[in-house]
């Protein structure tokens, strides 16, 4: 197979950085292929993107496309390149159809071609039905396959996507990946697609690893999938939460990385521990060999090469315990803008404790409902109690007792660590000493202590992570709010992540996490899933998963049963 894309000991440095952003790579990327860029935010991905799609010129390095050189500038050979960034330029003033037809009038496409392709990527993308539609108007997933179909609507030789599916649900995301592979292969399109999730790039015929602005690896998922090989095994016959077994498993010194997969705990070993070792030393529990998955390869590599040590670490401080029960009591609660209704008639109750998940496919309503129970948004119908709190009577009194995080972590970039804190600790109305004591307790937890005095805009994507978890838990919430938690995230911060969720839930904290990763879903006590504003399920983990191999198979039985489509 030809090469269609070479990267030759590229660098690309930052006026005043101390590193470089992506630092000496090497890479060739086949024609026809489907490969992924894989790394956490910060890893380099986007870097390496933008120099490939010939909008960042390397300081050092060169790169080939379809055997022609890209810098000095090469118009020609950009023309044959397509590139969707992480924000791809929609005008959500304009609907579906104008977007198409202003990506049409750029690329010079008219007539007859311009009709048939247009026809071709809408019938592709399922948005037929949308094209008078705005695109602002669309959800997420509908927005991410938009922009999909505007990248595809020059054919390009080449197409980088740089991230196309976060914030996607799993049913938007097989959609986008089915359309990847069915335009990718021998004489087709060749795609590179960066991702932060593992799963994703094992679904591609190449995978390269970034971390720290350095390719780590490279191969196929196969290839880099063997590096665990004969050390992984499916944890089972347990009493009690998975996600405390999970973390139990994550402490013992024979375990590399533990987390809930379908119906158990799915275990990497230490490189020379075998499944026999284990199961004498958890007697109670049933040990069986399991297949090993890609991530659990890149983990096995990491160990050896770059020493890696084990993915969780507890969490010593704590919450505050709920004053009531049930916690959250939700009763036919209805949010409407204008003639829409976003929530219809949706009900549950979250007990003191309880890690509770709302999910769905994009625009299904759980955002809304989140956004109702945290005080944001008011409720337009139905009763809502949020920590013994009428919400629709005192929002305010309600958010006082809360703590939230969100996906893109509500720092102050220019403020330090310290500052950060003070200044959540301020707005939860804390004093100056009790402010004081309470950040010199939670960022040593956190791993703070060192990283006081810099700016929240210079730390990376790990430590934002913690400094966002300290500046929700300031003021001793009793209920917190995560709104994709790790989106971005690393195995090994996820996985820490989860962990301090497993011990703030032990100590009667309550947690609602919304979420689109699947295997984050396994370490709630409840789910409640949404589409088109109702509910369509709820349950434990468990009970909605029924006989489905994994949970992202599960959610899109539920989602397409609940459409009445066939799966």
């Amino acid at each position: 197979m030809a090469e269609a894309l070479t990267v030759t000991r590229v660098s690309r440095f930052e006026k005043g950085a101390v590193k470089p952003l992506i630092d000496d790579i090497t890479l060739t990327i086949k024609a026809g292929s489907l490969t992924a860029l894989a790394g956490a935010d910060g890893a380099g991905k986007t870097t390496l993107m933008r120099v490939m799609a010939g909008v960042l010129r390397p300081q050092k390095g060169s790169v080939t496309v379809l055997g022609e050189a890209l810098y000095p500038e090469n118009a020609g050979v950009k023309t044959r390149i397509g590139y969707m960034p992480q924000k791809f330029g929609l005008y959500e003033d304009l609907s579906v159809m104008e977007n198409f037809l202003l990506y049409a009038d750029l690329f010079g496409i008219d007539g007859k071609e311009r009709e048939e392709r247009i026809a071709r990527l809408l019938a592709m993308t399922q948005l037929t039905a949308f094209t008078a539609r705005p695109a602002g108007k669309l959800s997420g997933g509908m927005k991410q396959k938009l922009g999909l179909a505007c990248a595809l609507l020059n054919r390009p030789d080449v197409l980088l996507l740089d991230e196309p599916t976060v914030g996607v649900d799993p049913l938007s995301k097989k959609e986008l990946f089915e359309i990847l592979k069915a335009e990718s292969g021998a004489g087709k399109m060749t795609v590179v697609i960066a991702t932060t999730y593992m799963d994703e790039a094992a679904q591609c015929d190449q995978v390269a690893l970034l971390e720290g602005g350095r390719l780590q690896l490279t191969g196929t998922p196969a290839e880099v999938t063997a590096h665990a090989a004969g050390r992984t095994a499916q944890v089972a016959g347990y009493t009690g939460r998975v996600r405390d077994v999970q973390a139990e498993l994550s402490d013992s010194p024979l375990v590399l990385d533990a987390l809930p997969l379908a119906g158990g705990v799915h275990v990497l070993l230490r490189d020379g521990v075998t499944a026999a070792e284990l199961t004498a030393a958890f007697p109670a529990f049933t040990v069986t060999e399991a297949p090993a998955r890609l991530e659990d390869g890149y983990l096995a590599w990491r160990e050896k090469v770059l020493g890696l040590t084990q993915t969780g670490n507890a969490l010593t401080v704590k919450g505050r315990a709920a004053v009531s029960d049930p916690v959250i009591r939700a009763q036919d609660i209805v949010r409407r803008f204008g003639a829409f209704t976003a929530v219809d008639k949706t009900s549950f109750v979250v007990h003191p404790g309880e890690i509770f998940g709302l999910l769905g496919p994009n625009g299904a309503g759980k955002t809304t409902t989140f956004r109702m129970i945290c005080g944001l948004l008011e409720v337009s119908g139905g009763d809502l109690e949020v920590a013994g709190v009428n919400v629709r009577a005192s929002r305010n009194l309600a958010r006082s007792r809360l703590g939230y995080m969100s996906q893109k972590f509500s720092l102050y970039g220019n403020l330090t660590v310290r500052e950060n804190l003070r200044f959540f600790a301020g707005a939860y109305g804390l004093t100056k000493k009790a402010a004081d004591a309470r950040i010199v307790e939670l960022t040593a937890s956190l791993a703070l202590t060192d990283v006081l005095d810099k700016t929240a805009g210079e730390l990376p994507g790990g430590m934002k992570q913690r400094l966002a978890m300290a500046a929700a838990l300031i003021h001793e919430p009793s209920v917190l709010f995560l709104d994709e938690p790790t989106s971005g995230a690393d195995v090994m911060a996820r996985r820490r992540f989860w962990r301090w969720m497993t011990e703030l839930s032990a100590a009667g904290v309550t947690i609602i996490v919304t979420t689109h990763f699947m295997e984050e879903a396994q370490y709630c006590d409840r789910l409640l899933i949404q589409d088109a504003g109702r509910t369509i399920a709820a349950g434990t983990p468990e009970a909605i998963r029924g006989d489905a191999p994994t949970m992202e198979a599960a959610f899109i039985r539920v989602v397409q049963a609940g459409r009445g489509e066939a799966s």
